[in-house]
């Protein structure tokens, strides 16, 4: 089986998505498919308004680096294309260029790109959903990029894959990371039933867990130090609760500017983050938008560590109150304290938790789990009728053909 992988790296540390595509690559090797790769880097794009009107008319007509992707497509002729970010330098019009040509075309929504120009659905620390139903210019309107242009080239680039329905007309099938964004987005955006099907990020499982985590001394928060990701709400929390809460980023991520210079942060590669989980209590996600995972929180679910999270998106699916971890409302930082306190106080509540969220990971999220579904998708997707080929759309721009 050959299989075609593309995405766009983010920049910076490109946090879960990034690495989802990355797994899915090592996954398809490891199960036997010749895989090649098509992957293009926001950090090739120049600094400055430059960059940000190269993104936007990457959309209006097909860029560059699609007619690499159809030479890649005559040389290497595979089985299916599997697709997660294109914005901004893969683009969207590799969709229609595979169906004319008869490949089937896998898109993995690993975020809210197709119904948010920002993604993430959050405004002004609430959920957001103006931009739902072909209303982008909401994203334009409030200036959601905190940049005129960036919001711009964001706006325009949902606005003209729904016009010229690239996604659409040329997606065979959706590949979501948890049950909620396939309900979310199957909504939304109008899917067929059995349009797609849900696939769980890779989660490594540690052959040893933590030793005990009714007796770790400080709760971890792990992963972007941004708003969406609850940062400020941790911050409150840990004032609120009077208990140690340690911070740690990825080595390669940009710092948040707005995070107080005072707030001592780790920085970690994998191997460092998992020291940091096995002396904590628990871990805390209190996420104000709606997650379509949360890798970092699983994977120190793995380790057989307690959970306290935000009661919404697929932080429910990880999470089941009471028996993983705790849930409380998103943004509610006096809640989250008091959970933190109630853990703190409960050594024995945090083992049993820990334990339970250990057994999830196991038969949810491991390498062996994560291998076998992805060859399912590949079946499945394989012995669906494909779309019928056909040629460019009259408002599509003219693509290569090989």
């Amino acid at each position: 089986m050959r299989i075609l992988i593309a995405f766009n790296r983010h920049r910076g540390h490109g946090g879960g998505g990034d690495k989802h595509a990355e797994d899915t690559v090592m996954l398809a090797r490891e199960a036997g498919c010749q895989v090649a790769t098509f992957v293009k880097s926001s950090e090739d794009l120049p600094p400055g308004l430059g960059g940000r009107l190269q993104a936007a008319k990457a959309i209006f007509t097909a860029p560059p680096s699609v007619a690499e992707f159809a030479s890649l497509l005559s040389s290497f002729r595979p089985h299916l294309v599997h697709a997660f970010e294109l914005f901004p330098l893969v683009s969207p019009y590799i969709l229609p260029l595979c169906r004319r040509l008869g490949i089937p075309a896998i898109f993995c929504a690993i975020d809210y790109r197709l119904t948010c120009p920002v993604v993430l659905h959050l405004r002004q620390g609430r959920v957001c959903l103006r931009c739902c139903q072909g209303r982008e210019y909401w994203a334009l309107f409030h200036n959601c990029r905190g940049s005129l242009p960036e919001s711009f080239s964001v706006a325009a680039y949902n606005f003209f894959a729904r016009k010229r329905r690239l996604f659409e007309q040329n997606v065979t099938h959706y590949d979501m990371t948890s049950e909620f964004a396939r309900s979310f987005l199957t909504k939304h955006l109008q899917l067929a039933p059995g349009a797609s099907s849900v696939r769980n990020p890779l989660v490594e499982i540690p052959p040893q867990p933590v030793t005990d985590p009714g007796q770790g001394g400080y709760f971890a928060f792990a992963g972007r130090l941004t708003e969406e990701k609850g940062v400020y709400v941790a911050l409150e929390a840990a004032r609120l609760a009077k208990v140690p809460v340690l911070f740690a980023r990825h080595a390669k991520a940009h710092p948040n500017p707005l995070v107080p210079p005072a707030l001592e942060v780790i920085t970690a590669n994998a191997q460092q983050l998992e020291t940091f989980y096995r002396g904590a209590r628990g871990v805390i996600a209190p996420s104000l938008w709606f997650e379509t995972f949360n890798i970092v929180t699983a994977e120190a679910m793995a380790l057989g560590l307690p959970a306290i999270v935000s009661d919404i998106g697929a932080l429910r699916e990880l999470v089941d109150d009471g028996v993983h971890g705790l849930r409380v409302p998103p943004g509610d930082a006096p809640a989250l304290a008091a959970a933190m306190n109630r853990l703190w106080t409960e050594p024995a509540l945090a083992r049993r938790l820990g334990a339970a969220a250990r057994a999830r990971a196991l038969t949810r999220w491991g390498r062996d789990r994560a291998r076998t579904n992805l060859l399912q998708l590949y079946q499945r997707v394989l012995s669906t009728p494909a779309l019928p080929s056909t040629p460019a759309l009259p408002s599509t721009p003219a693509l290569p053909v090989t």
